[in-house]
C-alpha cells in the first residue's frame, strides 16, 4: 500500500478547500454601497455596536428599533432571537438584519474535547466534524456567528487559554484551525446550518509574559511572521468570515489599536475584506494599558486602526459620532467598517433569510453527533506510559476500582468555556464503565477526593479500601474545568489538592494503578507518572469522554493521540518547545544537581545550555504518544538528493505495524536548515504529517513531497526567502523519535 501526502504552502502556509475565501460579488457590493449611502452617521455607528443580549429586554429592543445595534451576542432563546430580528427587519428604518453571536468554542450542546484535545488527534477531520456539529446545533438556536477558533500558537502551558489552542506548533495549528473554519462555515456560508467563524486573537496573544492572561507580549517581527502570524494567514485563505483582535499589547501597542497588524498586514498585505471585531472590553481597556487618556480616545484609536465592531463596550456608541463631527475621525473610516459588517450579513444570507426556523429549533444531541464526539475523545487521548503492558486491561480481570476526583465529574469533563454545555448529558467514566462492563466484572466506585483541589484526605482511605478489593485501580486525576481557560492561569501546573498523596496511598495497595489525566493543559506530573503503572492523557474530553475512555481501557479502541505541545518536567523549564534554536553551546555532558561533588570547582562540570535540576529534555516531547501496538519505520528514501525551486523531492518511508492490534499512527515530517547565513534556524520544524491505520503485520509506504517553499523563512530584510545549502529531513513517530536523511537546496 502506498500513500503520497503533498504539502501545499503559500510563503509558509496555504490551505484550500471548497468554500474557501469568498470573492466579492459585484451585485452584493452595489447593495452594500446603496445601504451605506442611505445611512445616517448615527446608523453607521449603530452597525458598529455589538450589544450584550443580557441587557434589559426593553432596552435591547428599543436599540434595535432605532438602528443603534448591528449585532447581539449571548442570546440563546430562538423565540427571543427571532423577535429581535423581526424588529430589525420590519421596524428599523433601513431594515438591516442583526447577526447573533455566541462563544461556541468546542461544542454548543454536544461538547467535543477542548481544542487542545482535538489537536492531540492530529486528525483535521476530527476538528472539522466537531465544528460542523457545533454549527448545526448553534444555528438551530438562531446563532449565526461564533468567536472561534482560537488560533493563538502558544509555548506557555501555564496560560489558561492553552486549552483553547492547538498547541505550540505553527503548522499543526494552521491545519487544525483551518479544518475548524471549514466545519463552522461549511461549503456555503449562507446555508442556515452554517455559522461565521472568527479567527482570534489577532495577534501574539499566546506569548503572554509569564503565562498570565491579558499580559503584555514582546515578539520580534521575524518570530511574529514565522510562528504567530501564519495560522492567521491560513485563516484568511480559508475564508474565515471574521477576525477578533487580542487583549494584549504587542511590542507596546495594544492589538485593538495596532495599525501594523490590522491595516498593514491583514488588510493591505493579505487583502482581507471580512470583519474585525474587538474582544470583550479590549477597546476601553486601552485606557488601563496607559495607551489612551480616556474612552473617547480609545474609540478614536480603535476606529482608525480598523476595528469594525465594538463588542459590548459601547465605546463607539457613546463617542464615535462626536469624534466624526469634530473632525477627529474621518467618516470614510466608518463607511469602510460598515461595508465589512454588511458584507458579513450578506454572506450569511441574512438579508434573504433572517429568521431561525422554530419548527426545527434546538436540534441537539443527535446520535451521530454523540458518536462523533466519542470518536474525537478516543483519537485525542494519548498513551504516555504503559509499564509491563498493563493496558489494555486483560479479559482475565474480575474487578476494577474506579476512583479519583475526575471519575464522575460531569461538569469538569466537558472542559472550559462551555456556556451551553449541559453536565446532565455528560457520560462520565464511572457511568460508562459501569454500563459497559458492570454485568461482566465487578465495578467498585469511590471518588476519594470530591474535586481536584480537595485537600481533605479523609476520603482517600475509602478509595484505598475499594482499591484493595479490585484487580486493577483506575485513578482519574487532573484538574477541574475552572482551572483552565481564560483568566485561569497557574504558576504551578502540577496536580492540585491531595491527588498525589492519594496516588501514593493507592500504590501502597500493591495493585496495578492506571492513571487517567483529565485536564486543560500539559501538566508537570513526572513523579506521578513514575508511580503509576500506566498513564493516559485525556485532556477534558467533552460529553462522551466516559465511553471513549472505557473503550480505550478495555482495548475496544486503541489510543493514537500525539502531544500537540511539549510536556515539561517542571514549570521552571517553561518555555520549552521542540522547535528551539541550537545556541552556541547546546546541552551535552549533563551533570545534574545531585551528582555534583561537594566542594567541586566552578569549572568541573562544563559549560553547556541546561538546567542543573531538570537537565535539557522535557518530560515528553512534542508529537509523542504510544500505542497498544508497535510501529517500525524503514530508513528514509529520497528520489533525489538535490532540490530546486522547480523540482521537488519525494521522501518516503515504509511503516509497519509489528504488534497485535489494528491501530493508527501519525507519521511526522520535520526539516532542519543546517546553515543559514541570514538568521539562525530551529533544530526542527514540523512540515507535514499523515495519520494512517494499519492491521497487524500490514505495511504502508508514506511519501511527502518536499518543495522549496517549505524551506522559506523571514529574513532580516523582511522577506520570505530560502537559502541554498544543506538540510536534514526527519520522518518518525514524534519530534524526538525520527529517521534522518540529508538533501541539498540548489
Amino acid at each position: 500500500m502506498k500513500s503520497i501526502y503533498r504539502i501545499v504552502l503559500l510563503a509558509v502556509f496555504t490551505f484550500s478547500f471548497t468554500g474557501g475565501y469568498p470573492q466579492q460579488d459585484p451585485e452584493t457590493e452595489k447593495k452594500i454601497e446603496t445601504l451605506v449611502s442611505q445611512m445616517t452617521l448615527a446608523e453607521k455607528v449603530g452597525q458598529m455596536n455589538q450589544l450584550n443580549g443580557g441587557r434589559p429586554a426593553g432596552y435591547v429592543a428599543e436599540a434595535v428599533r432605532n438602528g443603534q445595534v448591528g449585532s447581539i451576542l449571548n442570546g440563546t432563546d430562538v423565540k427571543t432571537i427571532n423577535e429581535l430580528q423581526r424588529i430589525a427587519v420590519e421596524e428599523s428604518r433601513l431594515k438591516i438584519p442583526l447577526v447573533f453571536a455566541r462563544d461556541v468554542i468546542h461544542g454548543y450542546k454536544t461538547i467535543f474535547p477542548i481544542p487542545l484535545g482535538q489537536a492531540a488527534s492530529w486528525n483535521p477531520a476530527i476538528a472539522e466534524k466537531g465544528a460542523q456539529v457545533a454549527a448545526q446545533e448553534a444555528s438551530s438556536a438562531g446563532i449565526r456567528w461564533t468567536f472561534a477558533p482560537m488560533i493563538d500558537v502558544t509555548r506557555e502551558p501555564r496560560w489558561g487559554r492553552i486549552a483553547e489552542s492547538c498547541g505550540e506548533d505553527t503548522y499543526l495549528t494552521s491545519v487544525m484551525e483551518v479544518a475548524m473554519i471549514k466545519g463552522f462555515q461549511g461549503d456555503n456560508l449562507s446555508a442556515p446550518t452554517s455559522i461565521a467563524a472568527c479567527a482570534k486573537h489577532f495577534a501574539g496573544y499566546g506569548a503572554a509574559e509569564a503565562g498570565k492572561d491579558y499580559n503584555t507580549t514582546w515578539i520580534p517581527e521575524q518570530l511574529l511572521r514565522e510562528v504567530y502570524l501564519p495560522p492567521f494567514k491560513a485563516a484568511t485563505d480559508a475564508g474565515a468570515a471574521t477576525f477578533m483582535c487580542a487583549f494584549n499589547d504587542l511590542n507596546g501597542v495594544p492589538a485593538s489599536a495596532n495599525e501594523f497588524l490590522i491595516r498593514d498586514i491583514l488588510r493591505d498585505e493579505w487583502k482581507y475584506d471580512g470583519m474585525m471585531v474587538s474582544d470583550w472590553g479590549s477597546v476601553k481597556e486601552m485606557v488601563m494599558h496607559g495607551f489612551c487618556a480616556d474612552e473617547k480616545e480609545a474609540a478614536e484609536r480603535a476606529a482608525k486602526a480598523g476595528v469594525d465592531m465594538d463588542m459590548d463596550d459601547q465605546v463607539y456608541f457613546h463617542h464615535l459620532e462626536q469624534l466624526v463631527k469634530e473632525g477627529t475621525v474621518d467618516e470614510k473610516l466608518l463607511d469602510e467598517a460598515v461595508r465589512n459588517i454588511l458584507r458579513l450579513k450578506f454572506r450569511l444570507g441574512l438579508f434573504e433569510n433572517p429568521y431561525a426556523d422554530e419548527k426545527t429549533a434546538n436540534d441537539f444531541y443527535r446520535e451521530s453527533s454523540l458518536e462523533a464526539a466519542k470518536q474525537a475523545a478516543i483519537e485525542g487521548t494519548i498513551l504516555l506510559d504503559n509499564k509491563n503492558s498493563v493496558l489494555p486491561l486483560q479479559n482475565t480481570i474480575t474487578s476494577v476500582a474506579v476512583v479519583g476526583p475526575l471519575s464522575h465529574a460531569p461538569a469538569d469533563q466537558i472542559g472550559t468555556w462551555c456556556f451551553d454545555g449541559e453536565p446532565a448529558h455528560s457520560v462520565t467514566p464511572a457511568m460508562a464503565i459501569q454500563k459497559e462492563y458492570g454485568s461482566k466484572i465487578k465495578v467498585l466506585t469511590e471518588a476519594g477526593l470530591t474535586y481536584s483541589r480537595d485537600k481533605n484526605k479523609e476520603g482517600i482511605e475509602k478509595a484505598v479500601a475499594v482499591g484493595k478489593q479490585a484487580d486493577v485501580i483506575l485513578f482519574f486525576a487532573g484538574e477541574e474545568a475552572i482551572l483552565s481557560g481564560e483568566a485561569r492561569c497557574r504558576a504551578d501546573i502540577g496536580f492540585p489538592g491531595a491527588q498525589t498523596e492519594m496516588l501514593e496511598a493507592l500504590k501502597q495497595t500493591g495493585k496495578p494503578v492506571v492513571m487517567i489525566v483529565m485536564c486543560g493543559r500539559p501538566m508537570t506530573i513526572g513523579k506521578e507518572i513514575e508511580m503509576a503503572d500506566a498513564t493516559l492523557l485525556a485532556f477534558h474530553g467533552g460529553t462522551m469522554a466516559g465511553p471513549a475512555l472505557a473503550d480505550i481501557l478495555i482495548g475496544k479502541a486503541v489510543p493514537s493521540g500525539k502531544l500537540p505541545v511539549t510536556m515539561p518536567r517542571m514549570a521552571g523549564q517553561i518555555p520549552i518547545y521542540y522547535n528551539h534554536k541550537s545556541t552556541g553551546r547546546p546541552a551535552s555532558d549533563i551533570t545534574l544537581i545531585d551528582d555534583i561533588e561537594i566542594g567541586a570547582e566552578q569549572t568541573s562540570i562544563g559549560f553547556t545550555s541546561y538546567h542543573l535540576d531538570a537537565g535539557d529534555s522535557p518530560l515528553y516531547p512534542f508529537g509523542y504518544g504510544l500505542s497498544y501496538t508497535t510501529f517500525e519505520y524503514s530508513s528514509i528514501r529520497l528520489d533525489k538528493n538535490e532540490l530546486t525551486k522547480d523540482s521537488p523531492i519525494m521522501a518516503s518511508v515504509t511503516v509497519k505495524n509489528t504488534g497485535n492490534y489494528k491501530a493508527a499512527e501519525v507519521v511526522q515530517l520535520y526539516i532542519r536548515d543546517l546553515v543559514s547565513g541570514s538568521v539562525t534556524r530551529p533544530v526542527k520544524e514540523l512540515k507535514g504529517f499523515r495519520k494512517i491505520t494499519l492491521e497487524p503485520g500490514e505495511s504502508e509506504e508514506v511519501s511527502f513531497e518536499i518543495t522549496e517553499e517549505m524551506l522559506r523563512f523571514w529574513n532580516t530584510r523582511n522577506e520570505w526567502i530560502s537559502e541554498p545549502g544543506d538540510f536534514h529531513l526527519f520522518i518518525g513517530s514524534s519530534s524526538a523519535d525520527v529517521k534522518q536523511a540529508h538533501f541539498v537546496l540548489k
